[in-house]
């Protein structure tokens, strides 16, 4: 094995095993090895895909960058091309490498286990996960078919398996199979669960999202869930999907219908990063930046209340689309 391409491939071909001896602070979450940038600080910015075709390539979302595992063995380890070559060849002859680790043999229960997960839950009304969203301002839209809640969900986190309620939200592809799940832990009074990380997806997310609403021409698509369902609130006309992070809005699936697509980013470089990475991808569709003036709409909701956030937002919208923020008569419950 030495050409770049060879070692690239290697590396990928052993991925989890890679991100591990570079990046022991990350942690796996369900097909991606997760953590803060390619010098392995704790956070959630970079992600890794550990399985299939693209098993090794990286994306940072807070600082735009991506590339291969090779590319990330030169900037952690700060060496040149040359030397991260040497690295790598060495590292793929150590047999804590495992040089046959097929995506058969891990990820099946990935998105499966995220099925199961949702069919497991209950209908979200009424339980601690609405408590939840009403202390955040919203209230449930009209469809909350993809909302549900589980009242035992396993947290694992560094004291071992725990249990705690959860609001379970179902990711979906372009043709509405679930791929994936959102999971929030709740406290028995509907806060945040008192855990390192009350939020985790489980399942294959690239692309893909929570969404609300069925897509015609035009559609707004969000980071987070609760800024999702806040713009939903907001504009119960409008198609919202919640891609979860910055680096997945960045790697949105819009359907081949779409003429515009709203991009409700947060406001910090990572936001900025995903519209501007989105903008380079969609040549064909309109591209438009919704701001919020705190960090993100949900904390606008709160706030600036219903009322002059819609107003805020309306500033925003192109001509012809104030349509989306008319209720048509129905009511949020």
């Amino acid at each position: 094995m030495s050409s770049a391409s060879d070692l690239a491939h290697g590396l990928g071909q052993n991925a989890e095993a890679v991100c591990r001896y570079y990046l022991p602070k990350g942690r796996r979450q369900g097909r991606y090895w997760i953590c803060g940038d390619v010098h392995g600080t704790p956070g959630r910015s970079l992600y890794v895909q550990l399985f299939g075709e693209r098993a090794g390539k990286w994306t940072d979302g807070a600082e735009g960058t991506h590339g291969d595992l090779l590319d990330l063995i030169m900037a952690n380890r700060a060496l040149d091309f040359r030397a991260a070559c040497d690295e790598a060849r060495a590292l793929l002859r150590k047999p804590i490498v495992p040089m046959k680790r097929t995506e058969a043999a891990v990820p099946t229960g990935s998105s499966e286990a995220a099925r199961r997960l949702f069919a497991a839950s209950k209908s979200i009304r009424g339980t601690l996960a609405d408590v939840y969203l009403r202390s955040r301002g919203i209230m449930l839209p009209p469809d909350i078919s993809a909302l549900r809640y589980h009242p035992r969900c396993f947290y694992r986190g560094s004291s071992g398996r725990q249990e705690w309620p959860a609001l379970i939200a179902a990711v979906t592809d372009g043709a509405g199979n679930v791929t994936g799940v959102h999971r929030t832990w709740l406290d028995l009074a509907g806060g945040k669960a008192p855990v390192d990380q009350p939020r985790r997806a489980l399942g294959h997310l690239a692309g893909n999202g929570v969404r609300f609403g069925a897509v015609t021409d035009t559609m707004m698509a969000a980071e987070g869930l609760e800024t999702a369902l806040a713009l939903k609130m907001i504009m119960p006309e409008m198609p919202v999907m919640a891609a979860l992070s910055a680096a997945h809005l960045a790697a949105l699936i819009w359907p081949p219908k779409l003429r515009r697509l709203y991009v409700a980013r947060d406001n910090d470089h990572a936001g900025r990063l995903a519209l501007e990475k989105l903008r380079s991808r969609a040549t064909e569709i309109d591209i438009r930046e919704l701001v919020p003036r705190a960090e993100d709409f949900n904390a606008d909701l709160l706030t600036l209340g219903p009322d002059r956030l819609r107003g805020w937002i309306g500033e925003q919208l192109a001509p012809g689309d104030s349509r989306f923020l008319i209720h048509d008569g129905r009511q949020c419950s």
